[in-house]
């Protein structure tokens, strides 16, 4: 190869046919502790089968696991996990790191409402700051309007549309050179009552040159049309975050949306 630092090394620890052996790696599940540049990437999305390795200790994902697809593109990045994990923070987090380098980062996330140490509901708050009830204990629709009810929760489907539909909007498609990142947190069952927002999360993730980072709920019980939809798209990778690598995932998912403004 042109540059001596970088070596094959074929999936499930097999070797190729040319170049230095590469010295050995401490490898974490689904994670490689190296780094190569961009047109390195879209080689070795290209290839499938192959890493690059550099003997340099920096980081990146693998182009299978994390950001690119088979062709070498940019993947929107949805993550589940259980109630209290930290699938909210690891979303403000990215976004805030992504506008800090200058990414245009629009969308939403949702926080619990608490009074007197209760959860009694959640708001939905835009990266604008704009913030609105999306769900409250025993409260009362609008006269003349369905009830929308998620267990406990009864949703405030017209404030939850007032903030986070013209937050979609604004967040793709991108007009101008790079991607633009939409935050949408979360693609759940109080957020499913409102059709608009199906049509927008659909129109969002087919929109060019936008990144969706979203999160959705653990499957259980009867599965969500629209997230069983959303899984089984090509362009969609889905993560578990846990405890234990919900630090790790951050540095990662930056890297590979930063990577695609070079």
């Amino acid at each position: 190869m042109a540059d001596d630092n970088y070596t094959h090394a074929r999936l499930k620890g097999r070797l190729g046919t040319s170049g230095p052996r590469p010295r050995p790696l401490h490898l974490q599940a689904g994670r490689v502790l190296v780094l190569s540049y961009a047109e390195k990437l879209h080689q070795t999305a290209r290839r499938g089968c192959c890493y690059l390795v550099s003997d340099t200790p920096r980081r990146m994902w693998r182009p299978s696991w994390l950001g690119l697809g088979s062709e070498g593109f940019l993947t929107h990045l949805l993550f589940f996990g259980f109630s209290g994990v930290g699938k909210t923070t690891l979303i403000q987090k990215a976004s805030e790191v992504l506008q800090s380098s200058g990414v245009p980062v629009d969308g939403f996330y949702t926080q619990e409402v608490r009074q007197g140490g209760r959860r009694i509901g959640f708001d939905v708050v835009t990266l604008s700051g704009a913030r609105g009830p999306l769900s409250r204990v025993g409260s009362q629709p609008p006269p003349g309007k369905p009830e929308c009810r998620v267990g406990q929760y009864v949703v405030d489907l017209a404030s939850f549309e007032q903030l986070a539909l013209p937050a979609l909007r604004n967040a793709g498609p991108s007009c101008g050179p790079g991607y633009r990142v939409c935050i949408v947190d979360e693609i759940g069952k109080m957020e499913l009552f409102s059709q608009p927002f199906i049509q927008a999360v659909r129109q969002t993730l087919s929109a060019p040159g936008t990144v969706v980072l979203g999160t959705i709920p653990v499957p259980k019980g009867k599965p969500l049309a629209l997230v069983e939809e959303i899984r089984n798209r090509r362009d969609v990778k889905v993560f578990n975050v846990t405890k234990e690598n919900r630090n790790g995932l951050l540095p990662d998912i930056v890297t590979c949306v930063q990577s695609s403004q070079a």
